[in-house]
């Protein structure tokens, strides 16, 4: 009886208290329980910062390539204009053919091109290249020579040519009705020639370039490259309603490459550009390698540590953990004394953490009690866009595209209030970022300028919507409407008021009208009401000046603008 009883004693033993594990197990513990969550947030943090690179590549690769279409248009447009130039000759209409050969021969010398007359049969009458009189029958591309016949101009495919067996490509002009019998001049120009304006800009490491046709074959590419001309690009197949910009994921030559593209508007041609998979993702693939190796190396000492100085702390671990465990819950932690000095730094820096995580908690509400603030706001201004757009509409295709246009305006005044954030937007910044999109080619048609000014939200908000509404007013009627127009914008601050001048002058007189639309709206109530402003318009006879006087305390980025509540409603 006596053995039974011992024996139940013994069974129950472990039960009522369990044997107690060594330190440098809690220590271990400790050490993944801080090492894992600062990892795991390093990776979070490494993805970021991988996608903020990765989007840096594609703006700066995006307008790269876009600059390499804007060169060869202007080198297509160039010979265009030199084309024009030549279809105004005297000695071509009096149908003095040979001395109009010999002088187009001169005028062209610097440039490395071959002028081209064809008749309405499309029968070669004059070839630089060749001496006048000599025939050399039709012409090499009577595809592009009819849609500049039905068109008035045409950019041509790559094609080889009948006389030099090389690859060119044409650019093409009618001449309807010309007494010389002469119905096309055609500029011919090697393809190879349009490498330099591919090589005007330095794409980013690993990535090349090639221009193509709209079939697809390569005219020029980048040396390191590796293509030949005329033959087909195997990526970014032309593919409709397909986005100008948009990355694709493509193969090439057995691997996966990353593809953009962009379309030069005059030629028709497109600018690709393509880099391995392997370069666009080779920054954070070393990263999260150096993050393993330095996790696993911190690990390992970390144990080493806790096994040489478990015996010191075996006394005190467990009110460490205690503390550790209150930081993981999210309750206040605070330091304790413990013998081992080390202990006590440990804790203190727990009762730190603990203090850190509460701060970083609250900062995260206060963000979410501000970013629904502005949410609001963002909500009433839009609401008042749609209100009014409304009123100006007379059927939804207008209110739609005017509404979706406001949109846009008040996106590009929201992009720039992200960028600089509590230190205000650039007024000089916002202006031309909202005349961009209406700007005519003639870039001295458009003069902006005035003294560094910073705008805080609200006053960034309406002066963004002004701008939009007054480039709007000025592409439908004012100076951006025809090819004589100027605009011209000017600040300064004067008695402590920013004075801004909006400045239009066309060729034509200016028709007013009585009708108030939303444009009117912004610039003569929300800039008026919301900012404080004075808002005077005049018409004169050579266009419409807007003068608005606003006070500084307005747009200054350190005084808070009035909440949503604040702003009457439409």
């Amino acid at each position: 009886m006596a053995g039974a009883t011992q024996h139940r004693v013994d069974r129950t033993a472990p039960a009522l208290g369990r044997r107690p594990w060594p330190v440098v197990l809690y220590l271990v513990a400790l050490m993944l329980v801080i090492l894992i969550p600062a990892l795991v947030v390093s990776l979070v943090l490494l993805n970021r910062n991988n996608d903020a690179q990765e989007q840096t590549i594609r703006a700066l690769t995006t307008a790269t390539v876009e600059a390499m279409a804007q060169a060869v248009d202007n080198e297509v447009g160039g010979m265009l204009t030199t084309l024009r130039v030549l279809s105004t000759s005297e000695l071509l209409r009096n149908g003095r053919l040979a001395d109009f050969r010999d002088g187009a021969v001169v005028s062209l010398e610097q440039m490395g091109a071959n002028l081209i007359a064809l008749d309405a049969d499309l029968d070669v009458v004059l070839n630089t290249d060749e001496p006048f009189g000599s025939s050399t029958g039709k012409t090499s591309d009577p595809a592009s020579a009819e849609r500049a016949l039905a068109a008035g101009v045409a950019v041509s495919n790559l094609f080889t040519g009948k006389v030099t067996g090389r690859a060119l490509f044409n650019v093409l002009v009618a001449l309807p009705d010309n007494p010389s019998g002469v119905a096309l001049l055609a500029l011919t120009q090697e393809a190879n020639r349009l490498t330099s304006a591919l090589q005007a800009r330095q794409l980013p490491s690993g990535w090349h370039a090639a221009l193509v046709d709209t079939r697809n074959v390569v005219i020029a590419a980048t040396p390191e490259a590796g293509l030949e001309t005329g033959t087909t690009l195997p990526v970014r197949q032309p593919v409709p309603d397909a986005a100008p910009d948009q990355w694709r994921r493509e193969l090439f030559d057995g691997k996966t490459v990353v593809t953009a593209e962009r379309r030069a508007p005059i030629s028709g041609w497109r600018v690709v550009a393509w880099a391995s998979t392997d370069i666009v993702g080779r920054p954070i693939d070393d990263s999260r390698f150096w993050l393993a190796a330095w996790g696993i190396l911190i690990a390992l000492f970390a144990t080493g540590a806790a096994l040489l100085i478990s015996q010191r702390v075996a006394h005190s671990v467990r009110g460490l953990r205690r503390e550790a465990q209150k930081l993981g819950r999210g309750e206040v932690a605070v330091p304790r004394a413990y013998p081992v000095a080390e202990i006590a730094e440990v804790s203190q820096a727990l009762a730190e953490a603990s203090a850190q995580r509460q701060t970083a908690e609250n900062e995260v509400r206060f963000l979410m009690r501000e970013l629904a603030h502005r949410s609001k706001n963002q909500m009433t201004v839009i609401a008042a866009m749609a209100k009014q757009t409304a009123r100006g509409a007379d059927n939804v295709e207008d209110y739609v595209q005017g509404f979706e246009r406001r949109i846009h305006g008040l996106a590009r005044s929201t992009d720039l209030l992200l960028a600089h954030g509590l230190a205000g937007v650039l007024l000089g910044e916002l202006v031309e970022s909202q005349i961009a999109p209406f700007s005519p080619p003639d870039a001295s048609r458009v003069d902006v300028a005035g003294p560094t000014v910073r705008l805080n939200v609200q006053a960034a908000q309406i002066m963004g919507m002004a701008a939009h509404e007054l480039s709007t007013n000025a592409v439908k009627y004012g100076a951006f409407a025809g090819d004589g127009g100027t605009l011209k914008v000017r600040w300064r601050i004067v008695d402590q008021r920013l004075d801004f001048n909006w400045r239009e002058t066309v060729p034509h007189t200016v028709a007013t009208s009585d009708r108030v639309g939303f444009g009117t709206t912004v610039l003569q109530s929300m800039v008026g009401r919301s900012l404080g402003a004075e808002v005077e318009r005049h018409c004169h006879d050579d266009g419409m000046e807007w003068r608005f006087l606003i006070p500084l305390s307005a747009i200054d980025p350190s005084v808070a603008p009035a909440t949503a509540e604040d702003e009457p409603s439409e």
